[in-house]
């Protein structure tokens, strides 16, 4: 009993001893980079202001808000907005399609933006390569109010995707693309990635850059095919990017957007435009009830939040890289 209690005592010595030499190098850290920490000190406050302090506005999802009470007057009701978003088919409707138009934007966001990056990869006119680029991340730059008036006169009653399908007999009459609620999520999937696919395709052919180029030479040399050494090299290469950039996008889940649908959306193709931002905008914050609408941010922001951690696990525990 005697060696044992010893040998505890020297196991919690030796503990905290190492303790304060992480303690101590931690701090011999700061000071070296403490130039770096001060520049972080206006970010942090800005975090802190904008991403943290608001959260204390949760509360009103557990009340019937009123903006002339005081915080201590409100009523509190528990649970009851979020009852009710879950109990009410509207709410249920607008949750499936944000998350079909979510899940189509990963879809078709991520297959464009690395198949744009490898082809540019592979072009060797320099000069037509710089066009291809610069063409395909200008309409990044457009605000969402131009890019849906050009998407909305492209596919009008006159437009050139309708006198296109007419000419070539591929359709019998001109067909009203916004007036039918089935195609509206196929058209909002093509809306954003034509708008991001040459900006998205940037981080890749950062990741690309970083590819050891003896690695091509000797895969060539070993008489693989171009196809065999972008399967190969290329994508392999670009794996931990994509990985990352997977799961940051998997936690914006239920973030579908807000202007292309509002932009976009009608009367005739509400029943599948309408997600849960413009639910917020109209049944909570249009009719006061600022309650409803912060339960239903507050059920996204969760959501999302638990997508994120999910994915980074299963990607740890699949022997992939994570987000921390």
């Amino acid at each position: 009993m005697a060696m044992d209690e010893k040998l505890t005592q020297k196991v919690t010595i030796k503990s905290k001893a190492d303790q304060k030499s992480k303690f101590k190098n931690f701090l011999k850290k700061c000071k070296q980079q403490h130039a770096l920490l001060i520049m972080t000190v206006p970010f942090i406050i800005w975090l802190f202001i904008f991403k943290y302090l608001p959260i204390w506005g949760w509360t009103m999802a557990f009340q019937d808000y009123k903006p002339a009470l005081s915080f201590s007057e409100q009523e509190w009701v528990g649970f009851k907005h979020f009852l009710f978003l879950f109990h009410d088919n509207h709410f249920l409707m607008v949750l499936r399609n944000t998350l079909a138009m979510s899940l189509i934007n990963l879809v078709l966001g991520f297959v464009t933006a690395i198949g744009l990056a490898v082809f540019l990869n592979e072009l060797r006119n320099l000069a037509f390569k710089r066009v291809v680029q610069t063409i395909s991340y200008m309409p990044h730059f457009l605000s969402w109010v131009v890019a849906a008036s050009l998407v909305s006169f492209t596919l009008s009653f006159d437009g050139i995707i309708n006198e296109i399908l007419v000419t070539f007999n591929l359709v019998k009459e001109e067909v009203l693309w916004l007036g039918i609620g089935e195609y509206f999520w196929g058209i909002i999937g093509a809306a954003e990635t034509w708008k991001n696919v040459g900006w998205n395709a940037i981080i890749y052919l950062a990741a690309i850059s970083m590819i050891d180029q003896e690695q091509y030479e000797a895969a060539k040399i070993d008489g693989a095919s171009r196809v065999q050494r972008i399967w190969h090299i290329t994508i392999p290469g670009m794996k931990s990017v994509i990985i990352v950039l997977l799961i940051m996008n998997i936690g914006y889940i239920l973030e579908s957007g807000f202007e292309p649908q509002y932009l976009l959306g009608n009367p005739l193709n509400v029943a599948y435009s309408e997600n849960i931002d413009i639910f917020v905008l109209k049944y909570g914050i249009s009719m006061f009830n600022f309650s409803l609408a912060t339960a239903a941010g507050m059920f996204k922001t969760v959501v999302s939040f638990i997508f994120l951690i999910a994915a980074n696990n299963i990607s740890k525990r699949m022997g992939e890289g994570g987000l921390y």
